[in-house]
């Protein structure tokens, strides 16, 4: 095989979620944006001894449980990865790949049997319109061609693609995305261009809460021109919506590159934050705070942890550190079975709203803390009895984690949202005595490639851990 060239194969089984392994002239290469059983013809872009990668040109042959795709942008967009699979195939497809990937690292460790142990895949409650916040990016399909406002192409970053009509958001988005790109049109606006530095629409953001309907916009540019504001409150009030537009932001973005950074924020209209209510308690979310997307999945993955919680250590679980806090939302929730509950984020708006929404829900036993987790635990005097763990993507930062486990506390509770990132921390917990109790996989992201997977990790009795703490 040669670089550069295409080929045909049949993808006999999953690499990884999104990615599938094509049987081409003999030879296993992992080509992305692929499922089992299709057959596809792709480029090999890698082709090293044991590492043989394709990009995907085209899909010749569905397999036999797809369907026509849900969203009129698949194949388009890059945003969704299952737009094909009726969605019981899809969480088919995800728990196998949980079962492989954890399975895999736990068989390091003489495990090979998960029974008695997973617990299932929940899905989400809905798997359309679940995402309570999205990003859309101005630009164009292709060169020098008109103004878009959607999402980027898949495998082409820089070519953004018009999504009306996108699925995973509910209409009220779709409205406002169709209403600020028309704006924008009739203003003679034009968009950022990342190469030249140049041009002045760059982002829209829209959050909208799952359970109140408070709706938060916020449009990103350059300082280049001014934004009109008056004219846009006006066109985005007049809309009719199911929800209620409860602030209008303006945001200033001048940094080259594509990444949303906030320089600056004017209050066009009304707040800068809305209300979401969880479980029973009520959260103020500002536009960049984090807030899981998926208001009711995360429902069912909190309650899955506070029960993790509740039948490691019973009602009441003394001191509880929560780490990777966010705007402190599971904290809060274990708040009243816990003594003291420490919560540490490096973020500081997350952890302003952590402190703001405690105050909300009369919770006078959290603490948060802001800075880095490896550093901060030196400000928290009370040793913990729990720690709960739900680090971004890329997993526990390795120093940390042995400071983490350096605690020698009987139970840890692991969230994490990229499961390969969860295997690989699992081998450092499993080495400092613990072993998996319970694991539970939490659909989240619905079309997409990823999940959420809970695990309850207990030490062995009798048992010291291999880390010290200092």
């Amino acid at each position: 095989m040669k670089k550069g060239e295409i080929y045909v194969g049949r993808v006999r089984e999953l690499a990884f979620p999104n990615k599938g392994i094509a049987d081409a002239e003999g030879t296993d290469v992992v080509v992305k944006n692929t499922l089992p059983g299709q057959e596809v013809s792709f480029v090999l872009s890698k082709n090293k001894p044991g590492l043989k990668e394709g990009r995907l040109v085209e899909v010749l042959q569905r397999a036999d449980n797809e369907t026509a795709p849900g969203c009129p942008h698949a194949g388009s967009c890059g945003g969704c990865s299952f737009q094909t699979l009726p969605y019981e195939e899809e969480l088919k497809l995800k728990e196998r790949m949980a079962l492989d990937v954890i399975g895999k690292a736990l068989k390091q460790h003489g495990v090979s049997d998960l029974s008695g142990i997973y617990e299932g895949i929940t899905g989400s409650p809905e798997s359309e319109g679940y995402r309570n916040k999205m990003e859309f990016s101005f630009g164009n399909e292709v060169k020098d061609g008109p103004m878009t406002l959607g999402m980027h192409v898949s495998g082409h970053f820089m070519d953004v693609i018009d999504t009306p009509e996108c699925r995973i958001v509910d209409e009220d988005i779709r409205r406002i995305r169709t209403a600020v790109k028309e704006f924008a049109a009739t203003h003679d606006m034009c968009f950022y261009h990342r190469y030249s530095n140049t041009g002045f629409l760059r982002n829209l953001l829209v959050r909208k809460a799952a359970n109140t309907g408070e709706i938060l916009v916020d449009v990103v540019t350059t300082s280049e021109r001014d934004i009109e504001a008056g004219a846009l409150c006006d066109v985005l009030r007049g809309l009719e919506l199911d929800g209620k537009i409860c602030g209008i932001l303006h945001t200033i973005n001048d940094a080259a590159g594509d990444a949303v950074k906030n320089e600056s924020t004017t209050v066009l209209y009304g707040r800068d934050y809305i209300y979401d209510e969880v479980l029973g308690l009520r959260f103020g979310i500002s536009v960049f705070s984090f807030f899981q997307t998926n208001t009711h999945g995360a429902e069912i993955l909190y309650e899955r942890a506070r029960e993790y919680v509740r039948s490691a250590v019973g009602e009441r679980s003394g001191v509880v550190y929560d780490l990777y806090s966010g705007t402190g939302t599971i904290a809060q929730l274990v708040a009243d079975s816990a003594s003291r509950v420490y919560g540490i984020e490096v973020v500081p708006e997350a952890v302003e709203a952590a402190v703001k929404n405690a105050a909300l829900n009369g919770i006078d036993n959290a603490q948060f803390l802001c800075g880095d987790v490896f550093k901060t635990l030196d400000e928290v005097k009370e040793l913990p009895d729990l720690i709960i763990l739900d680090p971004p993507r890329e997993g526990v930062q390795p120093k940390a984690l042995k400071r983490i486990l350096g605690y020698g506390v009987q139970y840890i509770i692991y969230i994490s949202c990229k499961m390969t990132s969860l295997a690989r921390d699992i081998h450092e917990i499993y080495e400092a005595g613990y072993r998996l109790q319970r694991m539970s996989v939490v659909d989240m992201f619905p079309r997409t490639s990823n999940t959420e997977t809970c695990v309850l990790l207990g030490r062995e009795s009798g048992r010291d851990v291999k880390y010290e703490y200092t």
